[in-house]
């Protein structure tokens, strides 16, 4: 897989050496590993404090692909003004530093105006986010002059995905999208989907239960464009265009969880038409999971990771990031999990400020860590997350314990 030019401030000396040895011993392994992939977690073994690093964890492929992009352009384009037309990706830190850099958002995260478009002229640069864009705003700035093309980070593994949906809108298909319909990437998703197909987006199992109602007509067809406001390609007709469906997904949902949803609207297509496995295509379409590679090893790595004893999980990452509070998700189902942007969270040992996404509030929770000897914590970040972030966790960690071996010596070992 290519290798991406990330800024060193995003790096760290013990996660490289960390990442290199578990890739060099699975070469070693694969003949051993023919039935199945190594997703078991790293200990970094401190002595009074037991570190469980998530086998695959960090920066995945489209986020240093749009990075290296940002600060190419940045680099190769002195005196010209650059935009972002929204956050480059879900971390506060990468895009200060951008912002630090002289690079402009026009937008939040929410789609809210930051910098009027009145504003930005035919010779700036402005940047497409890795989320990808809607086909609206596209030719928003196509009609001012300004290209996207030469200036786009949408990562690959969401334009997988609007091509997916677009091979099976040409087999007579409308698209289900699991995804969270705020969201960027699911925005941008439907609007490329619905070029090639009626489409409509759930957020989860319960609206796919009810959408499923629309289908076997328990549901009163026309309460679907109050329930679904929104959520809907244009002139999206609910007695028709639910004959035959397929599902896609925003790349960084639960897998499980579109599983689950695809499942239950196969078995309910299956049921009204009378289907069974040979036919079943005839109103369902054979969709293979849309969710990226990294998403998918993430998400497997914690699981995995779970199955070790620990007294709590730490997951690192940007509180809007959606892959990240997946990771949180999984964690909480087994033990305490905090949810932290970086090092500067941990107030005290005793004391940690953390992010419950279920409210949307920070709170503060006292004697986290548990007096026992030692103590273990599970540990992983989200993908748009720097490696640093992760190590300056660690340190924090650690530095309320008399360890007997430092970062540097593990670092060190693992080089070794």
């Amino acid at each position: 897989m290519k290798s991406f030019d990330v800024p060193i401030i995003y790096r760290s000396p013990l996660i490289s050496a960390i990442k290199k040895k578990r890739k060099e011993d699975d070469r070693l392994k694969k003949p051993a590993l023919q039935e199945g992939r190594d997703f078991s977690p790293t200990l970094l073994d401190f002595g009074p404090v037991q570190i469980y690093l998530a086998r695959h964890f960090g920066f995945c492929y489209g986020v240093e692909n749009a990075i290296e992009i940002a600060y190419h352009t940045v680099e190769n384009n002195p005196g010209k003004r650059i935009f972002f037309l929204s956050e480059m990706i879900h971390n506060p830190h990468v895009n200060g530093d951008l912002r630090e850099n002289g690079v402009k958002f026009l937008q939040d995260t929410h789609g809210k105006q930051l910098i009027p478009f009145e504003e930005v002229k035919p010779d700036d640069i402005v940047l497409i986010p890795a989320f990808g864009s809607t086909l609206e705003m596209e030719k928003k700035l196509k009609d001012m002059g300004i290209p996207t093309e030469k200036y786009n980070t949408t990562c690959p593994f969401v334009a997988r995905v609007w091509n997916r949906s677009e091979a099976i809108a040409k087999k007579n298909y409308s698209i289900v999208i699991h995804g969270k319909p705020e969201h960027e990437e699911t925005k941008a998703t439907l609007s490329h989907a619905s070029k090639n197909a009626p489409a409509v987006v759930v957020r989860n199992m319960e609206q796919a239960i009810s959408l499923s109602k629309y289908i076997t007509g328990e549901k009163d067809p026309g309460s679907f464009y109050e329930e679904f406001k929104g959520r809907y390609s244009e002139n999206f007709d609910v007695t028709r265009d639910l004959e035959r469906i397929g599902v896609v997904n925003q790349t960084t949902m639960l897998a499980s969880e579109t599983q689950a949803i695809a499942d239950l609207l196969k078995r309910v297509m299956m049921k009204k038409y009378g289907l069974n496995g040979l036919n079943v295509e005839e109103h369902f379409a054979d969709t293979r999971d849309t969710l990226c590679y990294a998403t998918n090893d993430n998400q497997t790595a914690v699981s995995t990771m779970l199955q070790t004893p620990a007294d709590l999980a730490i997951v690192i990452g940007g509180y809007n990031s959606s892959n990240t509070s997946h990771l949180v998700e999984l964690c909480e189902e087994k033990l305490p999990a905090y949810f932290i942007k970086d090092e500067g969270k941990i107030i005290s040992d005793s004391e940690i400020s953390h992010y419950n996404f279920h409210i949307k509030q920070e709170l503060i929770t006292k004697n986290f860590l548990p007096s026992k000897d030692p103590v273990k914590i599970l540990v992983t970040s989200g993908a748009s997350c720097p490696d640093a972030l992760v190590e300056g966790v660690i340190k924090k960690l650690i530095s309320f314990f008399p360890v007997r071996k430092t970062m540097e010596q593990l670092t060190k070992e693992f080089n070794a």
